[in-house]
């Protein structure tokens, strides 16, 4: 991987203190700006969680982070190469019509890990993902869940000091969902910076720190609770839409509404949780483009 376009320090080390991450990153494709002045801080020991919609920026921001994008204006800062580990989404993270052993023999011998070594990792995250048994099955065969588990075990076959994760969990059953997030979870506290896109908002909510993206602008940054104390306006619920129909959206039985101002009379604002407070950021976001 390379520095950016604009004089960032070559990668493998910290800049000015700031640690691993995107910092003040700009991508640019034919037509396009599909990330504006993002910075990503990725802490070793940490999960961080990118959310937001489709054609947010969250792959881009992920493939520049691994070094697999080079971005126009700002500085990217990670490990060496072979000191990072990067998990697709879908299903383009193992060879499916290799069996999980030659899968793991694979990406063994590209790391250059063998014997015994090789023999205790292989055993280690086998166990830890509930896979013992399916060894000899191709990649092919195993459901979602498992195959999304086998795509994590190769990304940290080799114990990367970056883990980068484009969402892992997307599609999966929620047992191997709860499965991966431990996975995920035990890896940040052997030492890892984790980065995760994440459609799953409570995945987001139980990272250390969350980055809401939208058109390729960061909508809001920091913990959790940071994130969901920048919740603009003012949020209900009820049985039907309360407003314009475009600013309401159903979550269970109920409906919330939402509108940029503080509470008119009469209205009983509710908290927002995760997944309200990434709508309402991004209702926000498009009002003020339309009076842009």
């Amino acid at each position: 991987m390379s520095g950016a376009a604009n004089g960032a320090s070559p990668l493998g080390g910290s800049v000015d203190g700031q640690g691993w991450g995107a910092f003040g990153v700009t991508v640019d494709f034919p037509g396009t700006r599909a990330l504006d002045g993002v910075t990503l801080p990725a802490v070793a020991g940490q999960v961080a969680a990118v959310v937001g919609g489709d054609g947010a920026g969250k792959t881009t921001l992920l493939r520049t982070l691994v070094g697999r994008i080079r971005p126009a204006s700002g500085r990217v800062v990670a490990p060496a190469t072979v000191e990072c580990g990067f998990m697709p989404t879908g299903a383009s993270g193992v060879w499916q019509d290799l069996t999980v052993d030659e899968n793991i023999a694979f990406v063994a011998a590209a790391h250059h890990l063998a014997g015994d070594d090789l023999a205790r990792r292989r055993a280690e995250l086998l166990a830890a993902a509930g896979l013992e048994q399916a060894a000899d099955r191709l990649a092919g065969a195993l459901s979602g869940g498992m195959r999304q588990k086998l795509a994590f075990c190769l990304a940290i076959l080799h114990r990367p000091r970056l883990l980068v994760l484009d969402e892992p969990s997307t599609g999966v059953d929620p047992v191997s969902r709860v499965d991966l997030w431990r996975l995920i979870s035990r890896t940040a506290a052997d030492g890892a910076a984790v980065v995760m896109a994440t459609t799953y908002l409570d995945e987001a909510e139980r990272a250390t720190t969350c980055l809401v993206l939208n058109d390729g602008h960061a909508l809001a940054s920091g913990t959790p609770a940071a994130v969901l104390a920048a919740a603009p306006g003012t949020l209900t619920t009820g049985s039907a839409p309360a407003g314009a129909r475009e600013l309401s959206w159903r979550r269970g039985r109920a409906t919330r509404s939402w509108h940029p101002g503080p509470p008119a009379a009469g209205e009983q604002p509710i908290a927002a949780d995760m997944e309200d407070t990434v709508i309402a950021l991004t209702l926000a976001a498009q009002q003020q483009e339309g009076r842009a």
